[in-house]
């Protein structure tokens, strides 16, 4: 996990362009609550609608959300609904002057009609579509290659996204892989549900769902051998460098030429709400981290926490590059819980600090963990968004108060802060001092309890503009003050009180 966080934290901004079938998607909302009388269908009274780009919009806002640069290329009417799209792509940031008009095909409209009943409860009844799905013609095939062409200079990466409406067909789909092989760009494609895959053929990557996997192989898709199989007959027949095949709430399947395949398993539960859109989301999520240099393995992960992500939003809703952040930061936490190596803590404190939130930083021993520790620790924490509790090794605290301290071991000690909700995250450091620590974490508030009269990291804090701050002392409370109490208790003693003084005898 901590390498996929690194991976991504590192992604700069690559040019992907997006080729494929760009469609409109349009939402009628309305009250159904009777029937007509003049047939049994829902009356619907209209209340609103809204349009979105969908097919392979999908993939170029997606990747926008991602952080990618993209520039769209496809097939669309001279009509409104083409503009309409047009300017909703370019609103998102999307370069679309490789959207080819066609005075003699419409633009492709997916409209779907909602009923509310009882005004809540959305019910989707009809899709109508509007479509031509034959290809186009030599001329427009010329104007397309030539669109297509004029957009590789500086590209990393095509994703091609086919729904088989007439973009992406046998004749003019190899010859667009050409020309991008005769760039140097690699092209990855998320196949239309359709028999013969040969018209991919020179593609790196092909990112299939299982059914579509089936139908192309002519396997039936049940268990990993069937997996390697419909792989190979895909490989054979796209001449491809690696298949990846999701399998919805399974995760995916990737195989490499040459196998061996393997499973990768969705990192954690998922409430599936809504599928639609979600390979669309891994192809680009794919697309970028391969257009950055990753592995296919890596890609791949990367892609199973997009598309986890997307499955749980209500229609297509893009997975920006911060959600997938800080979905691996909370993975990890789950992993690992709240105790980290400083490199880790480092790697975290990053992604907090570019979100704006304060980091409060706080040491000591800890020994035995008591009431006044817990009071300055919450009163540290309320001084940011985010308390780290830095703990001194069993070596180090035998330097610094002798040979029989600690009591507790440092690992001990460690998950006994973990447990206090007010602390994040919890480290150890096994030197005297926490200034190297601090040379790396730079919090941006040094906070430190109890009596101590000089506040080590002081000047390491201030001198990049961090704060220090001092906590109140918990008055008679300290680790040394219970550990006699317990000797005294053990020795016949009447305990001390908070204070240190001990009751008086009575006489006898």
């Amino acid at each position: 996990m901590d390498e996929l966080i690194r991976q991504i934290d590192a992604f700069g901004q690559p040019k992907v362009v997006v080729l494929g079938d760009f469609m409109l998607d349009r939402t009628i909302r309305g009250h159904a609550e009777r029937l007509s009388p003049d047939a049994p269908v829902p009356v619907l009274n209209f209340v609103d609608s809204e349009s979105s780009t969908g097919g392979a919009g999908h993939v170029a806002t997606a990747l926008l959300a991602l952080g990618a640069r993209v520039s769209c290329i496809g097939l669309i009417g001279d009509d409104q609904p083409g503009r309409e799209m047009t300017h909703l792509l370019a609103r998102t940031g999307a370069k679309v002057h490789g959207l080819i008009r066609s005075s003699d095909r419409p633009t492709t409209v997916k409209a779907r009609y909602v009923g509310l009943a009882q005004h809540r409860h959305a019910q989707h009844l009809l899709r109508v579509d509007s479509e031509l799905a034959q290809p186009p013609d030599a001329a427009l095939q010329k104007k397309i290659l030539r669109a297509f062409q004029g957009q590789l200079r500086g590209t990393a990466m095509v994703a091609v996204q086919d729904h088989n409406k007439g973009m992406v067909t046998d004749a003019l789909t190899p010859r667009l892989i050409a020309a991008a092989g005769k760039a140097g760009v690699p092209v990855i494609v998320d196949p239309a549900l359709i028999k013969d895959y040969r018209r991919y053929r020179g593609a790196m990557l092909l990112c299939p769902n299982r059914y579509e996997a089936a139908l192309a192989s002519g396997v039936t898709i049940t268990d990993e051998a069937s997996l390697a199989r419909a792989s190979r007959a895909i490989i054979d027949a796209a001449g491809a460098k690696a298949v990846l095949i999701t399998l919805d709430k399974e995760g995916a399947y990737l195989y490499p030429a040459g196998g061996p395949g393997r499973r990768i398993p969705h990192p954690s539960p998922r409430t599936v709400f809504d599928v639609s859109g979600a390979g669309d989301q891994v192809l680009a999520m794919v697309a970028l981290a391969l257009a950055e240099g990753t592995d296919f393995e890596t890609a791949a992960a990367l892609a199973n926490v997009a598309g986890g992500l997307q499955v749980e939003q209500a229609g297509f809703v893009p997975i920006t590059r911060g959600q997938v952040l800080d979905e691996l930061d909370r993975m990890a936490g789950t992993r690992r819980g709240k105790v980290l190596d400083r490199r880790t803590l480092s790697l975290l404190l990053e992604r907090r600090r570019q979100k704006g939130q304060k980091t409060v930083f706080t040491n000591g021993c800890f020994d035995l963990l008591h009431l006044g520790h817990v009071k300055y620790l919450q009163q540290a924490r309320a001084a940011g968004s985010c308390l780290v509790v830095a703990i001194n090794s069993d070596a180090s605290v035998r330097r610094l108060k002798g040979r029989t301290r600690p009591i507790i071991g440092q690992n001990e000690r460690a998950e006994m802060l973990a447990c206090l909700e007010c602390v994040d995250y919890v480290t150890i450091f096994d030197e005297d001092t926490p200034e190297a620590l601090l040379r790396l974490l730079r919090p941006d508030v040094l906070a430190k309890g109890g009596t101590t009269a000089v506040i080590v990291g002081r000047r390491i804090v201030e001198a990049y503009g961090g704060a220090v701050i001092g906590l109140d002392e918990v008055k008679g409370l300290s680790t040394t003050q219970i550990i006699q109490r317990i000797v005294d208790t053990h020795n016949g003693e009447p305990p001390a009180r908070a204070g240190g003084r001990r009751p008086r005898r009575g006489r006898k």
